[in-house]
């Protein structure tokens, strides 16, 4: 599994890195603006992300203009709705007017709120068929 953690905040960043990193590559931008370059760059190199961690409120270009960006340049490169990169956005606030929005118009799969919860975000890897998990431990597995 590829993902990208976008999150300006410093600890919210590296627990996403920290818990997304155990199941593949994960990389990280700190706004919307390096998002939308690190998803352009992946495609371009054929090597797409499999999920994204999307903070809402950040600094240069805020989540859900950042998310309609990444939506026309996955379109532009080819990408079918269904098969574009699958989108956890993230909130500090139970803001769900900008949730809602983005589940509207069919830009995210997922939302977490902060404080994050490494369970919530494990459930809805799994849910997005992302991860497995072990049915004797509980444990959670990448799926092949």
């Amino acid at each position: 599994m590829k993902s990208l953690v976008v999150e300006d905040d410093f600890l919210a960043r590296a627990l996403l890195l920290t818990i997304l990193s155990k199941y593949g590559e994960c990389h990280v931008a700190v706004n919307g603006k390096e998002a939308v370059r690190a998803v352009e760059s992946a495609l371009e190199h054929n090597q797409p992300y499999d999920v994204m961690c999307l903070d809402i409120l950040m600094p240069v270009l805020d989540g859900q203009k950042a998310l309609l960006e990444i939506r026309k340049v996955e379109k532009a490169h080819g990408v079918k709705d269904t098969q574009g990169i699958k989108v956890i956005m993230v909130t500090a606030l139970e803001d769900f007017e900008n949730i809602v929005q983005a589940f509207e118009e069919g830009h995210c799969e997922a939302y977490l709120t902060k404080p994050l919860n490494r369970e919530k975000l494990l459930d809805h890897l799994f849910e997005l068929e992302l991860i497995e998990r072990d049915e004797l431990t509980g444990q959670q597995e990448v799926f092949n």
